[in-house]
Formats: structure tokens, sequence, C-alpha cells
């Protein structure tokens, strides 16, 4: 049984990790702390690669 009939759906997990570096910058930026640029930019990547991730382990799943 397939865990979602929408593959793209599963995108929406890496929407998570983008989410949260963009929060992680705002809160930063808005404080007047030094912005992490490293952190906010491996936070993004994470949340594209999650995003491809779980869009192609649901996709290449059986539809049983």
């Amino acid at each position: 049984m397939n865990p979602m009939r929408h593959p793209k759906r599963a995108a929406l997990v890496g929407i998570l990790f983008v989410v949260i570096g963009i929060v992680y910058f705002g809160v930063q930026a808005i404080a007047g702390w030094p912005v992490d640029y490293a952190g906010v930019t491996m936070l993004i990547l994470l949340g594209v690669a999650m995003a491809i991730m779980a869009y192609v382990l649901v996709a290449g799943s059986t539809s049983d």
C-alpha cells in the first residue's frame, strides 16, 4: 500500500526545514545578532534534499 497517493505531497516534508531556516535567519536579523549564514544555508539545503528524497522514495514505491 502506497503511504501517499500523491507523491508531490511528500515534497512538503522538506518545506519544514526551509521554514525553520528562514525563521532562524529572521530572528537573528531582527534581534540584531550576527547572522549565521552557514547555518541558514545548511538548513535550507537540508530542506531541499529532504523534499527530493521523500518525493523519490514515495514515487518509486509500489502502489499495491
